[in-house]
């Protein structure tokens, strides 16, 4: 399983991905949408989860693409 993918502000009005324990971001967007596009393609690819943070960065959205221990199953 590859590192979850967070979508958090930028601090200038735009939005970073940025790996789970990475100091540096991945990539950077103007647009929150085009963020969370990118980290859902990478999380996608990594069998990992993609969190979307607000501008307060508190998490307000999850998507998971992995073995998920809290998905039900039947």
């Amino acid at each position: 399983m590859g590192k979850n993918q967070h979508v958090v502000p930028d601090g200038a009005g735009g939005w970073n991905v940025k790996g789970e324990g990475n100091s540096r971001a991945t990539a950077n967007y103007a647009k929150q949408s085009d963020a969370v596009k990118k980290a859902k393609d990478i999380a996608k690819n990594q069998n990992s989860e993609e969190l979307t943070h607000g501008r307060d960065g508190k998490i307000r959205d999850r998507s998971s693409y992995g073995n998920d221990p809290h998905s039900q199953k039947g």
